[in-house]
């Protein structure tokens, strides 16, 4: 094993154990006269809590069985109360301080009705987080190219990206999404990577609805970082077997409109990504699209001449304050279609989740784009 995922792993480690213990400390502080036996116990299942969301991915990552996925699914549910009770937690200490300030003495009945009420609002936003995360929204985009094939105009598009099959999101999930495309009658469908979520499992039978997914131009993949946390072997082939074209640092064109697609690993490097397009691109003169997972490397993509990069990754920062960070991280193209240039991107906020099968703060969505 590799020193950089061992460290990776160590570090969410203890963050989270960090994270359990100021749960643990501020339960007892705005909640006095626990009894020793009370405060044990309490300790003890917060501590055994804090390592199910490691335990259940490392065994996701080796081992496929019900129990695992059962164990996965409801260790990703408690981690996002935990974001929202770890909230409620720093605020209930920022209350309690604003009125030792504001009152003397201050009134420690006080204490139990701060963390109380922030302990409901916490536990609201996980329900609603959860209930969010089930609605699929469905964004239309006009999209217009330069030199588009007069052929395309009119035709439509649909983007599915970040589906994240696995422990959470199954077949049965894969079905619906797939017959939501199919209302829309694409005329091609694109998918920009991370449609497994790394776990290990039947792939075919997770991904066998996209075979009743037929539009005319075909269905093009490109691979995300969730498909290369180890051999993406096995998920490209699983894609192949149901009749999805797989763009691996290739390109196709459709009744003259070319369509690329960089996998992840390439476009985690400068140089390999202005090589690879250096080679594929076709030129400014012709329409593009590039599936590229992530928003990134845009002045290297807008130079080789690319019409419309397609992309996903971000999830719209899925859950507050994540939200923050990912639009620290991204800016403007954390979501939504902008320019960069010549160059246009769209990054979607993805169809599923990856952790807690929660959003709050963003929304996931199925983009369906008319070429004019």
């Amino acid at each position: 094993m590799k020193a950089w995922p061992f460290l990776g792993v160590l570090l969410i480690q203890i963050i989270l154990l960090l994270a359990h213990w100021f749960l643990f400390h501020t339960w007892i502080a705005f909640w006095p006269g626990l009894n020793a036996t009370t405060q044990l116990e309490l300790r003890g299942a917060l501590f055994a809590l804090a390592f199910t969301f490691v335990a259940s991915a490392l065994l996701s990552f080796r081992f496929s069985h019900i129990a695992i996925a059962l164990f996965y699914r409801l260790a990703a549910i408690w981690l996002g109360f935990l974001n929202f009770f770890f909230l409620g937690a720093c605020l209930s200490w920022l209350a309690w301080y604003m009125v030792v300030a504001f009152r003397d003495p201050p009134a420690s009945k006080v204490r139990p009705v701060i963390a109380t009420g922030f302990l409901v609002i916490a536990l609201l936003a996980g329900l609603f987080g959860l209930w969010n995360a089930l609605w699929i929204r469905v964004r239309r985009i006009p999209v217009r190219l330069l030199n588009l094939p007069a052929s395309w105009r009119g035709r439509r598009a649909v983007l599915m990206s970040d589906l994240h099959l696995g422990n959470v999101n199954g077949a049965g999930f894969c079905r619906r999404m797939v017959k939501l495309a199919a209302k829309f009658q694409p005329d091609v469908v694109f998918i920009p990577g991370d449609l497994f979520d790394g776990a290990r499992g039947d792939l075919d039978r997770m991904i066998a609805p996209f075979k009743k997914l037929a539009p005319p131009f075909g269905i093009y993949f490109s691979t995300g970082n969730h498909e290369e946390f180890h051999d993406p072997a096995d998920y490209l082939e699983a894609v192949a077997r149901t009749g999805i074209h797989v763009l691996a640092n290739t390109r196709v064109t459709i009744d003259g409109l070319h369509i690329l697609g960089i996998s992840y690993g390439t476009s985690s490097y400068p140089m390999r990504v202005r090589s690879t397009l250096e080679e594929l691109s076709p030129g400014p003169g012709e329409a593009s699209i590039l599936l590229n997972h992530a928003p990134i490397r845009l002045p290297i993509v807008e130079h080789s001449g690319i019409s419309l990069q397609l992309s996903g990754h971000t999830h719209g920062g899925q859950i507050f304050p994540y939200t923050w960070l990912t639009r620290r991280i991204f800016g403007r193209f954390t979501y939504g279609l902008h320019r960069f240039g010549a160059l246009q991107v769209y990054t979607s906020t993805g169809i599923g989740t990856w952790g807690p099968p929660m959003r709050v703060g963003s929304a996931p969505e199925i983009v369906v784009m008319t070429f004019e």
